[in-house]
């Protein structure tokens, strides 16, 4: 596995730029922290944890509850791959989150987004 800049970032880095990016659509953090949630099986107390003890986005998905089951319904092209189609299991659980995020910023609904 290839170890990508990334994997070591810590996800409470990266979380001010997700809420940045969906409150110019007029999103809000609770929508965000619903999309997390959903993804990673956390609770809120467990996503809070998380992001006040900045642990790395490897360590973020090492220690997810329960990877959501519909997460193969994610699908697209972020940074120019599709989700689908990326090898590293966990580049491509971070690509799903930013999937997410994306999908929440371009005004999608929710229930879109969760994959109701």
């Amino acid at each position: 596995m290839a170890n990508h800049k990334i994997f070591d970032m810590s996800v409470a880095s990266v979380y001010p730029l997700y809420l940045k990016k969906i409150e110019k659509k007029e999103r809000t953090k609770s929508e965000l922290d619903e999309v997390i949630r959903w993804l990673t099986g956390y609770s809120q107390e467990g996503l809070e944890k998380q992001l006040l003890n900045e642990v790395s986005f490897k360590d973020f998905f090492e220690d997810v509850p329960q990877l959501n089951p519909n997460v193969n319904l994610i699908k697209g092209v972020i940074c120019g791959y599709r989700v689908e189609e990326i090898e590293d299991p966990l580049m491509q659980k971070i690509r799903y989150l930013d999937k997410l995020v994306d999908e929440l910023a371009k005004g999608k609904s929710m229930e879109k987004i969760l994959r109701k």
